[in-house]
Protein backbone atom coordinates (compact mmCIF):
# COMPACT_ATOMS: atom_id res chain seq x y z
CA UNK A 1 0.00 0.00 0.00
CA UNK A 2 3.18 2.13 0.87
CA UNK A 3 5.43 0.74 -1.21
CA UNK A 4 5.57 3.46 -3.96
CA UNK A 5 4.36 6.14 -2.20
CA UNK A 6 6.55 9.52 -0.99
CA UNK A 7 6.02 9.84 2.80
CA UNK A 8 7.15 13.36 4.76
CA UNK A 9 7.97 12.72 8.61
CA UNK A 10 7.85 16.81 9.56
CA UNK A 11 9.90 16.65 13.32
CA UNK A 12 11.25 13.32 13.37
CA UNK A 13 11.42 13.20 16.91
CA UNK A 14 10.69 9.71 18.85
CA UNK A 15 7.53 8.73 17.43
CA UNK A 16 8.35 10.13 13.87
CA UNK A 17 11.79 7.63 14.19
CA UNK A 18 9.97 4.89 15.56
CA UNK A 19 7.59 4.96 12.55
CA UNK A 20 10.47 5.05 10.05
CA UNK A 21 12.38 2.08 11.36
CA UNK A 22 8.74 0.20 11.90
CA UNK A 23 8.06 0.67 7.98
CA UNK A 24 11.46 -0.12 6.88
CA UNK A 25 11.79 -2.95 9.37
CA UNK A 26 8.23 -4.47 8.06
CA UNK A 27 9.33 -3.44 4.23
CA UNK A 28 6.27 -1.54 3.70
CA UNK A 29 8.34 1.42 2.12
CA UNK A 30 11.74 2.06 0.70
CA UNK A 31 14.17 4.07 2.48
CA UNK A 32 14.54 6.34 -0.84
CA UNK A 33 10.59 7.60 -0.71
CA UNK A 34 10.88 9.03 3.07
CA UNK A 35 12.28 12.34 3.82
CA UNK A 36 12.60 13.82 6.97
CA UNK A 37 12.53 17.15 8.47
CA UNK A 38 13.78 18.57 12.01
CA UNK A 39 15.15 21.49 13.67
CA UNK A 40 18.69 20.47 14.14
CA UNK A 41 21.65 19.21 11.45
CA UNK A 42 22.47 17.28 13.54
CA UNK A 43 19.38 14.96 14.26
CA UNK A 44 19.20 14.82 10.40
CA UNK A 45 22.59 13.85 10.27
CA UNK A 46 21.53 10.81 12.72
CA UNK A 47 19.07 9.95 10.79
CA UNK A 48 20.45 9.64 7.64
CA UNK A 49 23.28 7.46 8.94
CA UNK A 50 21.01 5.16 10.84
CA UNK A 51 18.10 4.75 8.09
CA UNK A 52 19.20 6.02 4.67
CA UNK A 53 16.92 8.69 4.57
CA UNK A 54 16.57 11.38 3.02
CA UNK A 55 16.70 15.07 5.07
CA UNK A 56 16.20 18.30 5.19
CA UNK A 57 15.68 21.69 6.95
CA UNK A 58 13.02 22.70 5.23
CA UNK A 59 9.31 21.31 5.80
CA UNK A 60 7.96 22.86 2.80
CA UNK A 61 10.39 20.93 0.54
CA UNK A 62 10.14 17.61 2.35
CA UNK A 63 6.15 18.36 1.44
CA UNK A 64 6.74 19.21 -2.12
CA UNK A 65 8.14 15.84 -2.64
CA UNK A 66 5.86 13.53 -0.70
CA UNK A 67 2.34 12.60 -1.27
CA UNK A 68 2.16 11.30 2.58
CA UNK A 69 3.06 14.29 5.54
CA UNK A 70 3.10 12.72 9.20
CA UNK A 71 2.95 15.68 11.09
CA UNK A 72 4.91 14.69 14.15
CA UNK A 73 5.51 17.76 16.07
CA UNK A 74 4.61 19.24 19.73
CA UNK A 75 0.76 20.67 19.79
CA UNK A 76 1.76 24.44 20.61
CA UNK A 77 4.30 24.18 17.19
CA UNK A 78 1.48 23.23 15.22
CA UNK A 79 -0.03 26.16 13.62
CA UNK A 80 3.60 27.27 12.91
CA UNK A 81 3.98 24.04 11.03
CA UNK A 82 1.08 23.66 9.04
CA UNK A 83 1.26 27.96 7.87
CA UNK A 84 4.38 26.95 6.89
CA UNK A 85 3.36 24.32 4.53
CA UNK A 86 0.03 25.64 3.79
CA UNK A 87 1.34 27.11 0.95
CA UNK A 88 2.51 23.75 -1.14
CA UNK A 89 0.17 20.96 0.08
CA UNK A 90 -2.67 20.03 -2.46
CA UNK A 91 -5.53 18.00 -2.30
CA UNK A 92 -3.38 15.32 -3.12
CA UNK A 93 -1.53 14.97 -0.09
CA UNK A 94 -2.57 13.30 2.84
CA UNK A 95 -1.51 14.55 6.51
CA UNK A 96 -1.52 12.75 9.39
CA UNK A 97 -0.77 13.99 12.78
CA UNK A 98 0.13 13.12 16.13
CA UNK A 99 0.11 15.58 18.27
CA UNK A 100 -1.94 15.35 20.76
CA UNK A 101 -5.35 17.19 21.42
CA UNK A 102 -4.90 18.83 18.03
CA UNK A 103 -8.59 18.60 16.08
CA UNK A 104 -8.30 17.59 12.68
CA UNK A 105 -10.66 20.64 11.91
CA UNK A 106 -7.89 23.22 13.01
CA UNK A 107 -5.60 21.88 10.57
CA UNK A 108 -7.75 22.38 8.08
CA UNK A 109 -8.68 25.13 8.88
CA UNK A 110 -5.05 26.68 8.19
CA UNK A 111 -4.59 24.87 4.94
CA UNK A 112 -6.54 26.95 1.83
CA UNK A 113 -7.67 24.00 0.02
CA UNK A 114 -9.66 20.86 0.96
CA UNK A 115 -6.99 18.33 2.33
CA UNK A 116 -7.89 15.25 3.43
CA UNK A 117 -6.48 14.96 7.25
CA UNK A 118 -6.24 11.75 9.80
CA UNK A 119 -5.60 12.30 13.31
CA UNK A 120 -3.46 9.33 15.31
CA UNK A 121 -3.28 9.02 18.65
CA UNK A 122 0.39 6.52 19.00
CA UNK A 123 2.33 5.69 22.69
CA UNK A 124 5.62 5.61 23.05
CA UNK A 125 5.93 1.60 23.23
CA UNK A 126 5.91 2.09 18.99
CA UNK A 127 9.70 2.22 19.41
CA UNK A 128 9.38 -1.35 19.96
CA UNK A 129 7.02 -2.21 17.21
CA UNK A 130 4.42 -3.17 20.31
CA UNK A 131 2.34 0.19 20.27
CA UNK A 132 -1.16 0.86 20.35
CA UNK A 133 -2.50 3.44 17.55
CA UNK A 134 -6.03 5.44 17.55
CA UNK A 135 -6.72 7.10 14.12
CA UNK A 136 -9.78 9.23 13.50
CA UNK A 137 -10.22 10.66 10.24
CA UNK A 138 -11.54 14.99 9.41
CA UNK A 139 -13.72 16.21 7.32
CA UNK A 140 -12.40 15.64 3.93
CA UNK A 141 -10.90 12.15 4.25
CA UNK A 142 -12.31 9.51 3.15
CA UNK A 143 -12.30 5.89 4.26
CA UNK A 144 -9.41 5.30 2.08
CA UNK A 145 -7.36 8.16 3.60
CA UNK A 146 -7.77 6.47 7.03
CA UNK A 147 -6.78 2.99 5.95
CA UNK A 148 -3.90 4.39 4.62
CA UNK A 149 -2.93 6.06 7.17
CA UNK A 150 -3.46 2.95 9.59
CA UNK A 151 -0.91 0.74 7.61
CA UNK A 152 1.63 3.35 8.80
CA UNK A 153 0.85 2.58 12.09
CA UNK A 154 0.40 -1.14 11.65
CA UNK A 155 3.98 -1.70 11.28
CA UNK A 156 4.44 -0.36 14.55
CA UNK A 157 2.01 -2.08 16.98
CA UNK A 158 -2.14 -2.57 17.13
CA UNK A 159 -3.85 0.29 15.25
CA UNK A 160 -8.17 0.75 16.09
CA UNK A 161 -10.54 3.21 15.08
CA UNK A 162 -12.46 5.77 16.75
CA UNK A 163 -14.58 9.05 16.15
CA UNK A 164 -12.69 11.87 16.65
CA UNK A 165 -14.57 12.54 20.32
CA UNK A 166 -12.53 9.97 21.64
CA UNK A 167 -9.46 10.93 20.97
CA UNK A 168 -8.85 12.71 24.48
CA UNK A 169 -10.10 9.65 26.51
CA UNK A 170 -7.55 7.67 24.40
CA UNK A 171 -4.61 10.40 25.44
CA UNK A 172 -5.27 9.64 28.77
CA UNK A 173 -5.20 5.75 28.62
CA UNK A 174 -3.58 4.37 25.94
CA UNK A 175 -0.93 7.38 25.43
CA UNK A 176 -0.05 8.14 29.23
CA UNK A 177 -0.87 4.35 30.22
CA UNK A 178 2.98 3.51 29.69
CA UNK A 179 3.88 5.86 32.34
CA UNK A 180 1.02 4.32 34.75
CA UNK A 181 2.08 0.81 34.00
CA UNK A 182 5.84 1.02 34.55
CA UNK A 183 4.73 2.56 37.89
CA UNK A 184 2.99 -0.81 38.65
CA UNK A 185 5.97 -3.03 37.08
CA UNK A 186 8.56 -0.84 39.20
CA UNK A 187 6.17 -1.47 42.38
CA UNK A 188 6.05 -4.96 41.84
CA UNK A 189 9.43 -5.36 41.83
CA UNK A 190 10.14 -3.28 44.83
CA UNK A 191 8.03 -5.79 46.08
CA UNK A 192 10.02 -8.90 45.06
CA UNK A 193 13.04 -7.10 46.82
CA UNK A 194 11.52 -6.47 49.79
CA UNK A 195 10.62 -10.59 50.05
CA UNK A 196 14.14 -11.44 48.99
CA UNK A 197 14.66 -11.23 45.42
CA UNK A 198 17.31 -9.50 43.92
CA UNK A 199 16.31 -6.41 41.98
CA UNK A 200 17.57 -7.78 38.32
CA UNK A 201 15.20 -10.88 39.34
CA UNK A 202 12.89 -9.29 40.42
CA UNK A 203 12.20 -6.31 37.82
CA UNK A 204 12.31 -9.22 34.87
CA UNK A 205 9.67 -11.18 37.20
CA UNK A 206 7.04 -8.54 37.40
CA UNK A 207 7.60 -6.85 33.38
CA UNK A 208 7.31 -10.64 32.09
CA UNK A 209 4.19 -10.91 34.60
CA UNK A 210 2.95 -7.81 33.45
CA UNK A 211 3.53 -8.63 29.21
CA UNK A 212 1.91 -12.14 30.02
CA UNK A 213 -0.90 -10.85 31.48
CA UNK A 214 -1.42 -8.41 29.07
CA UNK A 215 -1.12 -10.85 26.24
CA UNK A 216 -3.78 -13.22 27.87
CA UNK A 217 -6.59 -10.65 27.62
CA UNK A 218 -5.44 -9.72 24.27
CA UNK A 219 -5.50 -13.44 23.33
CA UNK A 220 -8.07 -15.23 24.61
CA UNK A 221 -10.99 -12.13 24.70
CA UNK A 222 -11.60 -12.72 28.12
CA UNK A 223 -12.54 -10.02 30.59
CA UNK A 224 -9.51 -9.77 32.94
CA UNK A 225 -11.64 -10.10 35.72
CA UNK A 226 -12.62 -13.79 34.90
CA UNK A 227 -8.54 -14.16 34.02
CA UNK A 228 -8.14 -12.68 37.63
CA UNK A 229 -10.24 -15.67 39.62
CA UNK A 230 -9.00 -17.90 37.31
CA UNK A 231 -5.66 -17.24 39.31
CA UNK A 232 -7.44 -16.52 42.79
CA UNK A 233 -7.87 -19.97 44.42
CA UNK A 234 -9.90 -20.06 47.35
CA UNK A 235 -7.91 -19.57 50.41
CA UNK A 236 -5.04 -19.34 48.49
CA UNK A 237 -2.28 -16.58 48.60
CA UNK A 238 -3.02 -14.26 45.75
CA UNK A 239 -6.66 -13.36 47.09
CA UNK A 240 -5.12 -12.28 50.21
CA UNK A 241 -3.06 -10.28 48.02
CA UNK A 242 -5.71 -8.69 46.04
CA UNK A 243 -7.53 -7.57 49.30
CA UNK A 244 -4.25 -5.52 49.99
CA UNK A 245 -5.35 -4.31 46.76
CA UNK A 246 -8.42 -3.00 47.37
CA UNK A 247 -7.66 -1.66 50.49
CA UNK A 248 -5.07 0.04 49.48
CA UNK A 249 -7.34 1.92 46.46
CA UNK A 250 -5.40 0.77 43.48
CA UNK A 251 -8.49 0.47 40.89
CA UNK A 252 -9.92 3.68 42.33
CA UNK A 253 -6.75 5.49 42.30
CA UNK A 254 -5.90 4.17 38.24
CA UNK A 255 -9.16 5.27 37.55
CA UNK A 256 -8.75 8.86 39.09
CA UNK A 257 -5.33 8.81 37.15
CA UNK A 258 -6.76 8.23 33.45
CA UNK A 259 -9.71 10.83 34.29
CA UNK A 260 -7.30 13.20 35.10
CA UNK A 261 -4.73 12.65 32.23
CA UNK A 262 -7.97 12.81 29.86
CA UNK A 263 -8.64 16.12 31.18
CA UNK A 264 -5.21 17.69 31.34
CA UNK A 265 -5.42 16.25 27.35
CA UNK A 266 -8.15 19.14 26.70
CA UNK A 267 -6.63 21.75 28.05
CA UNK A 268 -3.10 21.10 26.44
CA UNK A 269 -4.37 23.18 22.98
CA UNK A 270 -6.66 25.76 24.73
CA UNK A 271 -7.83 28.69 21.93
CA UNK A 272 -6.87 26.81 19.06
CA UNK A 273 -3.54 26.90 19.62
CA UNK A 274 -3.46 31.06 19.38
CA UNK A 275 -0.17 32.79 19.42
Amino acid sequence: MLRHRNLAVLGAGKIGEALIRGMLESEIIERENIIATAKHQRRLDYLAEHYGVKTTLNNALAVEQAELVLLSVKPQTMREVVEEIAPVVTPRHLLISVAASVPTSFIESLLPVEVPVVRAMPNTPCVIRAGMTVLCRGRYATEAHLQLARSLFDAVGRTMILDEGHMDAVTGLSASGPAFIYIIIESLAEAGVKVGLARDVATELAAQTTLGAAKMVLITNEHPAKLKDAVTTPAGCTIDGILELEEGGLRVTLIKAVVKATERARCLFPNGGAK
